[in-house]
């Protein structure tokens, strides 16, 4: 562990999500998938199609109960449906952001060009060097598959319109990688929105916990998400910002979510910048976040989640219309006109993302996401998704208490 980055939550903006007002929910119409991810919290059931009625009730459940700006379509790989072109269809007809979280596999770019027409708003790609990819990118390290993220990039890109978004697990052994991942996004700003990196989180033989469903004992061994021999599970957030301050030492998260029983953990921590594919300008402060939330949520009823590739292009219009509200903003707008020809360069905005999951007390208590974005629907009520295998094979959460005497 690091000592933390920030004086205090004071120096960041606390993202407004909650239960009820997320700017994401989580829909998951299969369980299938064609990869095998090590910490996949998801059980790969092949005969785990949702029906487009079972879809359509849950989607229901997130409008009567959650109100958000876009649905993160997820699994299991979600394009492995049969029906994903009408699942799309529908999100988007009940005026919903349609976000497909997949490993990239199964997408051609006819699959692409039917889903764009359906109204599929951006695509978060699952790529890291942890997944059991076959062919040329088997045993490939992180660096190593940026070729593949940029083929993905490129891919929606050419079809244009569409958001692009990476996310990759980080362990013990990748955690080098970070910085360099964090590079290849600037230098691709142009066509990558997004980049997330989370946590790796397991159940593991060094904890010192008891596990129940209830009253019931249950053995970690059965629990679905969980590793046979140690490991590393509590890389944090803190931990991901000092890796990438090593090369890049401005590099400034401005906004968080904290967690359930750790108010000053960062479980959702949120950078922005700006700048061109040369040059980073600046990172952007809490008080743009908190502008462009309150903004959103005043005139389009939600709070922001995922940006347009139109409204990424416009950093230089953010630069010099919102200077007055945020110090950083107007730093970044400093910077970029000591060169007056910068006001004819486009300018980009990106954000990167680290995701710190579930995180156990000395006592066994267990600090979620406070405000959780990835709430999906389980038998008509809202659930954590990276939980779920518990309801599906125990009925209930489990609770972790400390041992006794070791024992």
């Amino acid at each position: 562990m690091i000592d933390r980055p920030f004086p205090s939550n004071r120096g960041l903006y606390r993202l407004p999500w909650t239960l009820a007002d997320n700017a994401i929910s989580w829909l998951e119409p299969t369980s299938f998938c064609n990869l095998a991810c090590d910490g996949c919290y998801r059980e790969n059931e092949k005969n785990s199609h949702k029906s487009l009625d079972e879809v359509t009730r849950d989607l229901d459940v997130f409008e009567a109960s959650r109100n958000s700006d876009c649905i993160s379509i997820a699994g299991g790989d979600p394009l492995l449906h049969p029906q994903i072109v009408e699942i799309v269809r529908e999100i988007k007809r009940r005026g919903l952001k349609p976000i497909l979280n997949t490993n990239g596999l199964a997408l051609t770019k006819e699959l692409l060009h039917e889903l764009k027409l359906a109204g599929v708003y951006g695509f978060t790609f699952h790529v890291d060097s942890k997944q059991g990819r076959a062919g040329k990118w088997r045993g490939k390290n992180e660096l190593e598959l940026l070729q593949l993220r940029y083929e993905y990039a490129r891919m929606l890109a050419d079809e244009g319109g569409i958001a692009c978004s990476f996310n990759s697990t980080v362990y013990e052994d990748t955690l080098q990688y970070v910085p360099e991942m964090v590079r290849w996004a600037h230098e691709n700003i142009d066509i990558v929105h997004t980049m997330v990196f989370i946590c790796f989180r397991h159940v593991v033989p060094q904890m010192p916990f008891d596990w129940f469903a209830g009253g019931q004992k249950v053995e970690w061994q059965t629990i679905h998400y969980h590793s046979d021999s140690e490991r590393k599970i509590d890389i944090t957030s803190n931990d991901l910002v000092a890796k990438v301050r090593e090369r890049f030492p401005e590099f400034t998260p401005a906004a968080f979510l904290n967690g359930t029983e750790k108010a000053d953990a960062y479980k959702w921590l949120l950078t922005e910048r700006v700048g061109t594919k040369k040059e980073i300008y600046g990172y952007l402060g809490p008080k743009f976040l908190e502008l462009v939330m309150a903004v959103h949520h005043f005139v389009k009823g939600t709070y922001l989640s995922y940006a347009s590739p139109a409204t990424a292009k416009m950093g230089r219009a953010t630069m010099l219309f919102l200077w007055p509200f945020d110090r950083k903003v107007r730093k970044a707008a400093a910077r970029m006109l000591k060169n007056p020809f910068n006001l004819f360069k486009r300018a980009h905005l990106q954000t990167i993302m680290f995701i710190q999951p579930v995180d156990f007390m000395k006592d066994g208590r267990m600090s979620m996401c406070d405000g959780c974005p990835d709430i999906t629907v389980h038998n008509g009520e809202l659930v954590w998704s990276c939980r779920l295998e518990e309801l599906k094979q125990f009925g209930t959460f489990l609770r972790s208490t400390e041992k006794i005497d070791g024992h």
